[in-house]
């Protein structure tokens, strides 16, 4: 393997690594303000990643958003994403104290209450704000056992990398594949919590649904997870809210009820867990990092560009 082959094989591993090694040098009062530059440089760039941006936003926000305004929440949600990774680059060295003094949450009693029944708790989350600093909080603060499944990377050290950066922080991660539902399983049946990114269906096998007004699919994981362990399911989010502050919320239990067939159930269910996302995305359509196709007219843009 010549070096060029090499480079650009490990490029996006070297690439994140020294972007954290840059992020943890720059100074907390600063971090905020570089995170916003190196933004707009990046988003300028990625040309397929902004029209993806625009069409979500479109979808989120409604069709009459359209541009300078739809231009300046691009700019927004490149810069709310910047935040996301120079903040997940500096957690691990974060503290409990200051975790918690920057986080609030609201509808903690529901994961309590899941919690209290001793059948495990699944927390459906989108891609929205900052979803690793909150789950640094459950794991460090809240003292809840956390489980999460992440989408694999290429290279596999960069994988490597990011599940060590999470579990630096209390985080067991399980890479998104055959052997992750086996985990996921024990976790539940013993009473823990895992944490599901339910706003895209990366491994396209999901249940069809309506999601901002079009058909898609989606995971049916969570669906699915709470048939079998009797785990609620609760519709979570965090938010970032000022220059440092994060808001989380944890919506009631979505009902989980077999009424007929497995697959029409699992769908119904899915569904549900839709609706729940659209309106925790409504609230802060800019904090929605999803800057990949998402729905069939998406891929169709990008097979035809």
């Amino acid at each position: 393997m010549g070096w060029r082959t090499r480079l650009a094989t490990r490029g996006p591993y070297l690439w994140y690594r020294t972007g954290a090694a840059l992020a943890r040098a720059v100074p907390p009062g600063l971090a905020p303000t570089v995170a916003t530059v190196g933004a707009l440089a990046y988003q300028r760039r990625m040309h397929e990643q902004r029209a993806m941006a625009k069409r979500h936003l479109r979808r989120s926000h409604g069709p009459s958003l359209a541009g300078r305004a739809l231009d300046r929440e691009v700019r927004r949600l490149f810069a709310s994403y910047a935040r996301y990774w120079m903040e997940s680059a500096r957690i691990p060295g974060t503290s409990p104290a200051h975790l918690d003094a920057d986080t609030s949450y609201e509808g903690l009693e529901h994961l309590e209450r899941a919690l209290a029944a001793g059948k495990g708790v699944i927390m459906a989350l989108p891609h929205l704000g900052g979803w690793d600093y909150g789950g640094a909080w459950f794991a460090a603060v809240g003292r809840y056992p956390v489980t999460v499944v992440v989408e694999p990377v290429e290279p596999p050290e960069l994988l490597a990398w990011f599940t060590a950066l999470r579990r630096s922080v209390g985080l067991e991660i399980v890479p998104l594949g055959a052997d992750a539902a086996t985990t996921v399983l024990r976790r539940l049946r013993s009473g823990g919590v895992v944490g599901l990114l339910s706003d895209r269906d990366i491994l396209g096998t999901g249940a069809e649904v309506e999601f901002f007004g079009e058909r898609t699919t989606l995971p049916s994981g969570p669906a699915t997870l709470a048939f079998r362990t009797g785990a609620a399911i609760l519709p979570t989010a965090v938010y970032f809210t000022g220059r440092r502050g994060h808001h989380g919320v944890v919506r009631p239990p979505i009902p989980v009820q077999r009424m007929g067939r497995f697959g029409d159930d699992s769908a119904r269910v899915t569904q549900l867990v839709a609706n729940e996302l659209e309106a925790l995305i409504r609230r802060a359509p800019s904090q929605w990092h999803l800057l990949q196709p998402n729905w069939p007219s998406d891929r169709e843009l990008v097979w035809l560009g």
